[in-house]
């Protein structure tokens, strides 16, 4: 269990099939392993490929003859006679043995570079279209040209967000479409919060960085990790996040509260309402970056193709981008209250 993405997607899914994808001393499978044939006979054969009636052969000794020699006693095998094995064979064969073992790029697994790659891709995506919505919504002859960027790209991102995450293949240019929409929504929204408050999208660009370094460090230097009930706790707590945000986003666009904020504006013993739900959405995004950590290792570990790097760059990168929502949120309230 983990980010809702990689739950949906039962390549990156725990249970059953991580255990169906590991041989029974615990490495990861390729493709075509069948699990229960170690040390069953096969048809004509023993354990191990063995087959009777070769115990009588005689085969040179070192020193004695060459590689012809080798060849012709072999004999013929299953009715096929093997040629003659001269050196420059023997020197190919020794050569093969001595290469080092394959690694997921030579055959074609997802690995950690990938996903990097293509999250760098995808944020470099959002940063140029966000830069164009931006400028339009901080300039006053184009300002509500980059209102209605903001508001396409948010249902954009919103349809296209749900859409990547019930795909249970990735499709690179659906999940790059919905960088370009991402960036629609974030470029206008920075660019009116920083009209409104000078410097407030460097604190909230800062905290996400600080953030996502100090999770990321502990998965990987402290060993953090999220049980498995705390994950199923994790996952009610952002579904009741997701509810109370459509229904503040409702009453918003209905007019029926008129705080700028909605219900976050509401005080609750002085403090607003957004303050204590944002610090609660900002704490469940760094976790939810660490459970994602742990999808993306997973994937690696099982040897997916390379095309599931996508998924864990868009995974990813739906979480990183809901922190900064929430810290430049939280942010915007703070200042709004000086």
């Amino acid at each position: 269990m983990s980010n809702p993405f990689f739950d949906r997607n039962p390549a990156f899914a725990e249970g059953t099939t991580a255990t169906a994808t590991r041989t029974p001393a615990g490495y990861p499978t390729m493709p075509g392993y069948q699990p229960g044939y170690q040390g069953q006979p096969q048809t004509g054969y023993g354990p191990y490929g063995y087959q009777p009636g070769y115990q009588g052969r005689q085969y040179p000794q070192p020193g004695q003859g060459d590689g012809q020699q080798v060849g012709q006693q072999y004999g013929p095998h299953n009715g096929q006679q093997f040629g003659p094995v001269g050196p420059q064979q023997l020197a190919g064969l020794e050569a093969q043995y001595g290469a080092p073992a394959a690694t997921n790029v030579d055959r074609g697994r997802m690995t950690y570079d990938d996903v990097i790659v293509r999250t760098a891709v995808m944020f470099g995506i959002i940063v140029l279209v966000g830069g164009v919505s931006w400028v339009l919504a901080t300039r006053p002859a184009t300002f509500s040209l980059g209102v209605g960027m903001m508001v396409i790209g948010c249902f954009g991102a919103l349809i296209l967000g749900l859409v990547n995450s019930f795909k249970k293949v990735p499709s690179p240019a659906l999940i790059l479409t919905y960088a370009v929409f991402e960036g629609m929504m974030l470029g206008a929204l920075s660019g009116i919060m920083e009209m409104a408050f000078p410097g407030i999208v460097m604190q909230a660009v800062v905290g996400t960085v600080a953030t996502f370094g100090v999770m990321l460090a502990a998965y990987t230097i402290g060993g953090f990790r999220l049980s498995g009930k705390a994950q199923k706790i994790l996952l009610i707590a952002m579904g009741g996040y997701l509810v109370f945000s459509l229904v503040n986003f409702f009453l918003m666009v209905t007019g029926l509260v008129s705080d700028p904020w909605g219900l976050r504006g509401v005080t609750v013993m002085g403090i607003p309402l957004g303050l204590i739900i944002g610090g609660v959405a900002v704490v469940m995004a760094a976790f939810s970056l660490v459970m994602d950590f742990d999808s993306i290792q997973r994937g690696v570990e099982r040897g997916l193709p390379t095309r599931y790097a996508w998924a864990g760059a868009f995974g990813l990168t739906v979480t990183i981008v809901w922190l900064y929502v929430e810290i430049l949120r939280i942010l915007a309230i703070l200042r709004g209250d000086d």
